[in-house]
C-alpha cells in the first residue's frame, strides 16, 4: 500500500468515487518501475486494447507544489515499454527542459527541493478531443479552450465565461463541492461530446491579483485626469541578440584559424565564449522571477549560423564539437525564453501556448505577453531601440493603449 500518493491521483480517485465521468486510471508509483513489478498495469492495459495509446501523467508525490505544466504528459503506446518511455521521457525532460523553470520555482516561489527519480506516472485510455480548463475567479467560473483537431489546423487557446456546453457551470460546481475547496479542473470534452474529468489541482491557497484587488480596493465616482494607462506592466529586459553572438563566434574562428599555423587550432576560447553566453542566460533568469526577452536577433540568423556550424570543417573532430556545443546553445536559449514572460519581437516569433501557458491558474495574475512589430520594419526597429539605449538588465514598461498597440519603453 502506497502512502505517499499524489495529490492528483488522490482527488481523480475521490472525483471518481463520487460518481464524475473520470476516465479509467491507474497510478503507478516510482518503486513499480525500479522492481518492475508490472503486473497490475500490465492488466490495467489489457482491459483497454480498444485503443492503441494511452495518455501518461506525471504524478510526483511532491509535484502539487509546482504550478501546472512544470512536469509532462505524454502520448504513449498501451503497453508496458510505452509507459517505461513515457516515464523515462519525463525524468529526461526534467533535468534538461524544464531544470530551469523547476529551479526558479524553488528560488522565487519557495518549491521545494525534489528527487525527480520519485515520480510516478497516471495511466488513462487516451480520449480524443477538446481540453478545457475551469476554475472560479472571484465569483464566476472561467473556461479555458485548447481545441487543436488537426495538425494542420490550429486555433490559439482562447477564455470564455460561456462555455460550449451551459451544463459545465453546474459541473464545475458540483466537483469544487465534492472536493471541498476551491479547484482548477481539467475536462476532455470527446468528439462525440462526453465530458470527461481529467485532472483536478486545488488551488485554495493561490492568490489572485483580481481577489486581492476586491479586498484592498474603495470604489470612487470619477476621475479626471489627461494621459489614460490600460494594460501596464514593467518588466527587467534581456536583449538577445544572436547575430551578434554568431558573428563573434566566427571571429573567434578565423582567430585560432590564424594563430595555429597549420596545426590544429585550439577551440577551446570558443566554446568557453559559448559556456559564456548560457551562463549568462542561466544567471538572469534566476535573478529575475519574470522578466521579458526583446529579440534584435533570436532566429532566422541568415547563413551566420551555417556559416559558424561549419568554419571548421577542413578540422572535422573539432567541427564536429564545435557543432555540438551550437546545437546545445540553441536549446538552452529556447530554455530560457520559455522562462519569459515577455517577448518582444517581429511577427512570426512568439511564445507557444499550451493550456497551462494560456489559462492555468499561475497565469491569472501574470499572463504571457508576446508583443512585436511587422517583420518588415525589423531593421529600423532594432536601429531605433539602439538608438534610445535599450540593454540588458534595463527596465522596462510596457503600455497597451486603447487600441490594442503597446508602447515600450525605458525607465
Amino acid at each position: 500500500m502506497h502512502t505517499n500518493i499524489p495529490e492528483k491521483a488522490k482527488l481523480l480517485e475521490k472525483l471518481k468515487d463520487h460518481g464524475f465521468n473520470v476516465p479509467d486510471f491507474i497510478y503507478v508509483p516510482a518503486d513499480i518501475f525500479t522492481t518492475e513489478n508490472f503486473g497490475q498495469l500490465d492488466r490495467f492495459l489489457q482491459a483497454h486494447r480498444e485503443s492503441y495509446k494511452v495518455i501518461a501523467r506525471s504524478a510526483h508525490p511532491m509535484e502539487s507544489n509546482y504550478k501546472g505544466g512544470t512536469f509532462d504528459s505524454l502520448e504513449t503506446y498501451a503497453d508496458i515499454e510505452g509507459i517505461k518511455y513515457a516515464r523515462k521521457k519525463m525524468l529526461a525532460m526534467a533535468e534538461t527542459a524544464k531544470w530551469l523553470s523547476i529551479k526558479r520555482q524553488q528560488i522565487f516561489h519557495h518549491a521545494p527541493e525534489i528527487d525527480i527519480n520519485e515520480m510516478g506516472v497516471v495511466v488513462m485510455p487516451f480520449v480524443n478531443g477538446t481540453s478545457v480548463m475551469a476554475k472560479m475567479i472571484r465569483n464566476e467560473w472561467e473556461f479555458g479552450y485548447c481545441r487543436n483537431r488537426s495538425y494542420k489546423v490550429q486555433n490559439d487557446p482562447y477564455i470564455t465565461k460561456v462555455p460550449h456546453d451551459r451544463k459545465l457551470v453546474q459541473l464545475s460546481k458540483d466537483i469544487q463541492k465534492a472536493l471541498g475547496f476551491k479547484c482548477e479542473i481539467e475536462y476532455i470534452v470527446s468528439t462525440t461530446g462526453e465530458v470527461h474529468v481529467v485532472q483536478a489541482k486545488d488551488i485554495s491557497d493561490i492568490e489572485t491579483l483580481e481577489e486581492k484587488e476586491s479586498e484592498r480596493s474603495i470604489r470612487l465616482d470619477g476621475i479626471r485626469r489627461i494621459r489614460l494607462r490600460r494594460n501596464y506592466r514593467e518588466r527587467p529586459v534581456y536583449i538577445m541578440d544572436n547575430k551578434t553572438f554568431y558573428i563573434h563566434i566566427i571571429s573567434l574562428c578565423e582567430d585560432i584559424i590564424h594563430d595555429a599555423n597549420g596545426a590544429a587550432p585550439d577551440i577551446t576560447p570558443v566554446i568557453s565564449c559559448i559556456q559564456s553566453y548560457e551562463k549568462e542566460l542561466e544567471k538572469f533568469a534566476l535573478r529575475h522571477q519574470r522578466f521579458a526577452v526583446l529579440g534584435f536577433s533570436i532566429q532566422n540568423t541568415g547563413d551566420l549560423y551555417q556559416i559558424a556550424n561549419h568554419y571548421l570543417d577542413d578540422f572535422p573532430d573539432l567541427q564536429q564539437t564545435l557543432s555540438n556545443a551550437l546545437q546545445k546553445n540553441l536549446y538552452n536559449i529556447d530554455i530560457f525564453i520559455a522562462e519569459a514572460d515577455t517577448l518582444i519581437a517581429k511577427d512570426k516569433i512568439r511564445i507557444n501556448l499550451c493550456s497551462h501557458d494560456a489559462y492555468g491558474i499561475d497565469t491569472v495574475r501574470n499572463p504571457l505577453w508576446s508583443a512585436y512589430w511587422y517583420v518588415d520594419r525589423h531593421d529600423s526597429m532594432v536601429k531605433e531601440f539602439c538608438r534610445l539605449g535599450f540593454k540588458t538588465g534595463d527596465t522596462i514598461g510596457m503600455d497597451i493603449d486603447a487600441e490594442g498597440k503597446p508602447l515600450v519603453y525605458r525607465h
